[in-house]
Protein backbone atom coordinates (compact mmCIF):
# COMPACT_ATOMS: atom_id res chain seq x y z
CA UNK A 1 0.00 0.00 0.00
CA UNK A 2 1.40 3.04 -1.28
CA UNK A 3 0.36 5.13 1.63
CA UNK A 4 2.20 3.42 4.20
CA UNK A 5 5.80 3.80 2.58
CA UNK A 6 7.71 6.81 3.38
CA UNK A 7 8.97 8.89 0.34
CA UNK A 8 12.42 9.55 0.14
CA UNK A 9 13.58 12.99 1.11
CA UNK A 10 15.77 14.75 -1.80
CA UNK A 11 17.40 16.99 0.84
CA UNK A 12 18.14 14.65 3.76
CA UNK A 13 19.60 12.53 0.15
CA UNK A 14 21.75 15.50 -0.67
CA UNK A 15 22.75 15.82 3.04
CA UNK A 16 23.84 12.45 2.99
CA UNK A 17 25.84 12.93 -0.57
CA UNK A 18 27.54 16.18 1.28
CA UNK A 19 28.45 14.50 4.06
CA UNK A 20 29.79 11.59 2.27
CA UNK A 21 32.34 13.83 -0.06
CA UNK A 22 33.29 16.19 3.19
CA UNK A 23 33.93 12.91 5.35
CA UNK A 24 35.99 11.92 1.63
CA UNK A 25 37.84 15.09 1.87
CA UNK A 26 38.77 14.74 5.34
CA UNK A 27 40.34 11.82 5.34
CA UNK A 28 41.98 13.07 1.85
CA UNK A 29 43.69 16.10 4.03
CA UNK A 30 44.80 13.65 6.88
CA UNK A 31 46.64 11.50 4.52
CA UNK A 32 48.04 14.10 2.69
CA UNK A 33 49.27 15.24 5.93
CA UNK A 34 51.13 12.08 7.06
CA UNK A 35 52.66 12.04 3.81
CA UNK A 36 53.72 15.68 4.71
CA UNK A 37 54.70 14.98 8.01
CA UNK A 38 56.83 11.62 6.56
CA UNK A 39 58.25 13.67 3.71
CA UNK A 40 59.86 16.03 6.36
CA UNK A 41 64.11 15.88 6.94
CA UNK A 42 65.12 13.49 9.80
CA UNK A 43 67.28 15.58 11.88
CA UNK A 44 71.14 14.62 11.29
CA UNK A 45 74.23 15.40 13.49
CA UNK A 46 76.93 18.27 12.42
CA UNK A 47 80.17 16.85 11.49
CA UNK A 48 81.48 20.32 11.74
CA UNK A 49 80.60 20.67 15.30
CA UNK A 50 82.50 18.59 17.55
CA UNK A 51 80.25 16.39 20.02
CA UNK A 52 78.01 18.30 17.57
CA UNK A 53 74.81 19.29 18.06
CA UNK A 54 71.51 18.35 15.99
CA UNK A 55 70.57 20.82 13.00
CA UNK A 56 66.77 20.28 11.82
CA UNK A 57 66.49 20.88 8.09
CA UNK A 58 63.43 22.69 7.05
CA UNK A 59 61.66 23.90 4.03
CA UNK A 60 60.55 27.15 4.42
CA UNK A 61 56.76 27.12 4.71
CA UNK A 62 54.81 28.59 1.94
CA UNK A 63 53.50 31.70 2.32
CA UNK A 64 50.11 31.68 3.27
CA UNK A 65 47.37 32.43 0.54
CA UNK A 66 44.73 35.28 1.74
CA UNK A 67 41.39 33.26 2.21
CA UNK A 68 39.25 34.04 -1.01
CA UNK A 69 36.73 37.00 -0.59
CA UNK A 70 32.96 35.54 -0.83
CA UNK A 71 31.02 36.92 -3.97
CA UNK A 72 28.75 39.42 -2.97
CA UNK A 73 25.34 38.22 -2.59
CA UNK A 74 23.09 38.08 -6.05
CA UNK A 75 19.90 38.81 -5.45
CA UNK A 76 16.89 38.35 -7.67
CA UNK A 77 15.15 40.68 -9.29
CA UNK A 78 11.26 41.45 -8.25
CA UNK A 79 8.58 43.09 -10.53
CA UNK A 80 7.50 45.47 -8.20
CA UNK A 81 4.02 44.99 -9.86
CA UNK A 82 3.22 41.30 -9.11
CA UNK A 83 3.63 42.53 -5.42
CA UNK A 84 0.64 45.07 -5.49
CA UNK A 85 -2.53 42.85 -4.91
CA UNK A 86 -4.80 43.29 -8.23
CA UNK A 87 -8.31 45.03 -7.20
CA UNK A 88 -11.17 42.76 -7.78
CA UNK A 89 -13.65 44.19 -10.70
CA UNK A 90 -14.83 47.14 -9.35
CA UNK A 91 -18.47 47.82 -8.80
CA UNK A 92 -19.83 49.75 -11.01
CA UNK A 93 -23.82 50.91 -12.05
CA UNK A 94 -24.33 47.89 -14.00
CA UNK A 95 -23.88 45.85 -10.85
CA UNK A 96 -26.51 47.43 -9.24
CA UNK A 97 -30.87 47.44 -10.60
CA UNK A 98 -32.90 50.81 -9.86
CA UNK A 99 -33.55 49.98 -6.85
CA UNK A 100 -29.64 50.23 -5.56
CA UNK A 101 -29.46 46.17 -4.85
CA UNK A 102 -26.76 44.35 -6.18
CA UNK A 103 -28.18 42.26 -9.02
CA UNK A 104 -27.92 38.25 -9.13
CA UNK A 105 -24.33 37.47 -11.43
CA UNK A 106 -24.36 33.69 -11.68
CA UNK A 107 -20.67 33.63 -13.24
CA UNK A 108 -19.39 35.79 -10.36
CA UNK A 109 -20.50 33.27 -8.15
CA UNK A 110 -19.07 30.24 -10.02
CA UNK A 111 -15.59 32.20 -10.41
CA UNK A 112 -15.75 33.24 -6.18
CA UNK A 113 -16.89 29.41 -5.74
CA UNK A 114 -13.77 28.24 -8.25
CA UNK A 115 -11.58 30.72 -6.38
CA UNK A 116 -12.52 29.14 -2.95
CA UNK A 117 -11.84 25.71 -4.00
CA UNK A 118 -8.16 26.68 -5.94
CA UNK A 119 -7.01 29.27 -2.62
CA UNK A 120 -5.29 32.30 -3.91
CA UNK A 121 -2.60 32.43 -6.03
CA UNK A 122 1.03 33.14 -4.50
CA UNK A 123 2.88 36.36 -5.66
CA UNK A 124 6.64 34.91 -5.08
CA UNK A 125 6.22 31.25 -6.39
CA UNK A 126 10.40 30.35 -5.57
CA UNK A 127 9.47 31.25 -2.33
CA UNK A 128 6.66 28.54 -2.05
CA UNK A 129 8.81 26.20 -3.61
CA UNK A 130 11.67 27.00 -1.35
CA UNK A 131 9.36 26.17 1.69
CA UNK A 132 7.85 23.43 0.23
CA UNK A 133 11.06 21.70 -0.26
CA UNK A 134 11.93 22.44 3.63
CA UNK A 135 14.61 25.54 2.57
CA UNK A 136 14.32 27.20 5.75
CA UNK A 137 15.99 26.05 9.06
CA UNK A 138 13.07 24.93 11.86
CA UNK A 139 10.62 24.91 9.45
CA UNK A 140 8.89 21.13 8.55
CA UNK A 141 8.63 20.49 4.62
CA UNK A 142 4.84 21.42 3.25
CA UNK A 143 4.90 17.45 2.11
CA UNK A 144 5.23 16.49 5.48
CA UNK A 145 2.90 19.14 6.65
CA UNK A 146 0.29 17.24 3.91
CA UNK A 147 1.17 13.69 5.41
CA UNK A 148 0.62 14.72 8.82
CA UNK A 149 -2.73 16.03 8.01
CA UNK A 150 -3.79 13.41 5.91
CA UNK A 151 -2.93 10.76 8.79
CA UNK A 152 -4.67 13.25 11.00
CA UNK A 153 -8.23 12.73 8.66
CA UNK A 154 -7.64 9.09 8.62
CA UNK A 155 -7.54 8.49 12.11
CA UNK A 156 -10.47 10.49 12.57
CA UNK A 157 -12.45 8.79 10.01
CA UNK A 158 -11.48 5.61 11.62
CA UNK A 159 -13.11 6.90 15.13
CA UNK A 160 -15.92 8.44 13.73
CA UNK A 161 -16.80 5.23 11.63
CA UNK A 162 -16.10 3.18 14.72
CA UNK A 163 -17.94 5.66 17.01
CA UNK A 164 -21.25 5.41 14.92
CA UNK A 165 -20.72 1.59 14.45
CA UNK A 166 -21.08 1.43 18.23
CA UNK A 167 -23.73 4.02 18.25
CA UNK A 168 -25.71 1.77 15.44
CA UNK A 169 -24.47 -1.55 17.75
CA UNK A 170 -26.36 -0.43 21.04
CA UNK A 171 -29.37 0.87 19.11
CA UNK A 172 -29.72 -2.64 17.52
CA UNK A 173 -29.29 -4.54 20.76
CA UNK A 174 -31.82 -2.42 22.76
CA UNK A 175 -34.53 -3.60 20.59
Amino acid sequence: MAWLKKKSDPLSDRAGALNAEIAALEAQIKRLDAQVQRDEHPRLRSTAVPHGATITHTTPAPEPRPAPRSPEPIFEEVDQDRLTERHENASTMEHYNELGVRKYDFPALLQRVGDFFRGPTTVNPKLVSYLAAGGVQGLRPLRKEKRVARNRVIALAIFLFLMGLGVFYMFVRSR
